[in-house]
């Protein structure tokens, strides 16, 4: 599965999802980029989903739109210590098929 992890994420979650093709914002070159354009990047690129710590993310974008599925990490910080808690979960949601829209990862 092709996954984008936001700029907002540690680089060092690849790792942990290297089972994936998984890249960064950064590796692709789109720092910066708006929602709404990063989804359409992420539409022409092919990636399957996006994986992000934006909670305010499922409320500016209109899903429908970009039909693609994201997982919004739910977790104190952004500290690579504390998303590594969520791996296990988010593989297993990987694991299943995904709706579009924006899917919880707590």
């Amino acid at each position: 599965m092709k996954l984008l992890l936001d700029e907002n994420l540690p680089k060092r979650l690849k790792i942990d999802l290297s089972e994936h093709d998984t890249y960064t914002v950064r590796d692709k070159g789109w720092n910066g980029k708006k929602n709404g354009e990063l989804l359409k990047l992420m539409l022409e690129d092919s990636f399957e989903v996006l994986i992000t710590f934006d909670k305010n993310l499922q409320y500016q974008q209109n899903f429908s739109k970009y039909s693609l599925p994201v997982l919004v990490l739910n977790a104190t910080d952004n500290s690579y210590l504390t998303l590594r808690l969520l791996v296990p979960q988010i593989k297993i949601i990987l694991s299943k098929p995904l709706n579009v829209g924006s899917i919880e990862v707590k």
